[in-house]
């Protein structure tokens, strides 16, 4: 209404719609009109004053619209507004409309409706956040440049970006994916380079924190409210779909790939991380922010004492996951196989991964742990783990073998070598049979039946086991061993030996 006033003022003190118009008031037709209705209102009369906005606004009432035409949209304005409140795009609800409703029209027709009705929405309202110094930071995760991977093919490289609330410092870390682990592992480090802790942390509804988004109610990942526990930090969690409520970390990651990614050559990793931290500490840590107008490292100075202390040990972080003993005993994880007691075999475990070791728990009940670092492909195996039978077998092996057979006897040991010894067939069972008959036989007729095999050339699991059955081990008669061969000495004593009275024989 100022422009009003002015052309009024103006006409009180004589001055032509030429006049006004070249002042650039308003145009010599408007101009002439406005004077129409002044003079019909005395407006113009020196003596009265000159009338308030409200006035002016009511004298002149509704602005005519710019066209009377009805758009052949009208009937579909409901429908159109319960799109436009869910975020439906114009061209999609243009789509829809020819889709479903056989509608011809242009989009430019749609665009004007959807227009009309946004202009008679409620504005949208928000409210800036204040953060005392330590009291919060924001955590984020936003896309990075595509660099060579380890592996010889171009991943994309995510930054994790972590910025204090109240300074506006951030610290920034390219990774190359979002697994637990490496969240964790971020969250250990920008903590150590803010040489501090924030009493909370408000983070977004990630996989790799957040098991269930919800607004009242947020399931925490285990092994993040272990890692929160540990470093004396508050989880806060957005709600779902509402990332205004993290909107310094937003724009610190909007500010990172609009500044520091454009224009910059990286040879990996390490080096992108390199110049991420340089440029941190040199430009982005002395900018005068847009909000605090004061550079970050400045109110960083002021705030770093009030954070909280680093533990004095570090918390060993890692990450939980569910696995499954199968039949062979073991678990796997990370294509490692991992064993686990045979009685699990078949149930669902805890599996806790950390830099150095895997551990297993049964709901809260210590399994097992094992060292980490195998390649895949790889097995740990723990022998106790295995079912009875197969502990036996295992822990029967030659060295075993040798060992007991040296324990029981001379002539015993050197039937487990020849047993063992065999280039054709293998012989380890036969050698652990032998060693099976010293419980019900005892040392002294095992060591006697093994002498008599070997007098006979026969170091076989059999041989052994029918002299003892047959009680042939406790005779006097037992030849001195021989060489091994088949020539007629031997023959004659193994005959002598099978049919002491080969008359008697014949005769049957």
């Amino acid at each position: 209404m100022h422009h009003y006033r002015q052309a009024l003022l103006r006409m009180r003190q004589g001055e032509s719609d030429r006049e006004i118009a070249a002042a650039r008031l308003m145009g010599r037709r408007k101009a002439a009109q406005w004077r129409e209705l002044a003079t019909a209102r005395g407006w113009l009369n020196v003596q009265q004053p000159l009338p308030d906005d409200e006035a002016i606004a009511t004298a002149l009432g509704e602005p005519r619209r710019a066209s009377t035409t009805i758009s052949t949209l009208e009937p579909h304005r409901a429908l159109l507004s319960a799109w436009v409140e869910q975020g439906v795009s114009g061209a999609a609800i243009h789509a829809a409309l020819k889709r479903q409703h056989a509608w011809a029209g242009s989009y430019s027709a749609v665009r004007r409706l959807l227009a009309d009705i946004r202009a008679h929405l409620p504005p949208e309202t928000t409210c800036r956040l204040d953060f005392e110094p330590g009291e919060a930071a924001q955590v984020d995760f936003g896309a990075g440049p595509t660099l060579i991977h380890p592996d010889g093919l171009p991943r994309r490289t995510w930054a994790f970006v972590m910025t204090l609330c109240h300074s506006r410092h951030q610290y920034v870390e390219f990774v190359w994916d979002q697994t637990v682990a490496t969240w964790l592992g971020c969250h250990r480090r920008a903590f150590e380079w803010f040489a501090g802790v924030p009493v909370r942390v408000i983070i977004d509804n990630a996989k790799c924190a957040i098991t269930r988004a919800c607004a009242q109610d947020p399931t925490v990942q285990r092994a993040y409210a272990e890692c929160a526990e540990g470093y004396g930090f508050k989880i806060d969690a957005c709600p779902p779909h509402d990332p205004q409520k993290k909107g310094i970390v937003e724009a610190g990651v909007k500010y990172l790939k609009g500044n520091f990614l454009p224009l910059r050559e990286f040879r990996d990793l390490a080096d992108l991380n390199a110049q991420a931290q340089a440029w941190v500490m040199q430009e982005a840590g002395v900018r005068c922010h847009g909000t605090t107008r004061r550079s970050p490292l400045e109110l960083f100075a002021l705030e770093q004492p009030l954070l909280q202390g680093l533990p004095a040990v570090a918390p060993d972080l890692g990450s939980w996951h569910r696995v499954s003993v199968h039949r062979d005993c073991h678990v796997q994880f990370e294509r490692v196989l991992y064993s686990a007691p045979f009685t699990l075999v078949g149930k669902t475990l805890w599996l806790r991964a950390t830099d150095a070791a895997v551990a297993l728990f049964e709901d809260y009940r210590h399994v097992a742990t094992h060292p980490r670092g195998l390649k895949p492909g790889q097995r740990v195996s723990v022998r106790e783990h295995l079912p009875p039978e197969a502990q036996a077998f295992f822990g029967r092996d030659r060295t075993w073998c040798s060992t007991q057979a040296e324990r029981i006897g001379q002539n015993c040991k050197v039937l487990i070598e020849q047993l063992l010894s065999d280039h054709i067939l293998e012989r380890l069972r036969a050698a652990q049979g032998v060693l099976a008959l010293l419980k019900p036989y005892g040392r002294d007729r095992l060591e006697a039946a093994c002498a008599r095999a070997l007098a006979h050339d026969s170091p076989h699991y059999r041989t052994v086991k029918t002299i003892l059955s047959t009680g042939a081990d406790l005779r006097a008669d037992t030849p001195p061993a021989t060489p091994a061969g088949y020539g007629r000495t031997r023959f004659t004593r193994a005959a002598a030996e099978l049919f002491p009275h080969p008359q008697q024989e014949l005769l049957h």
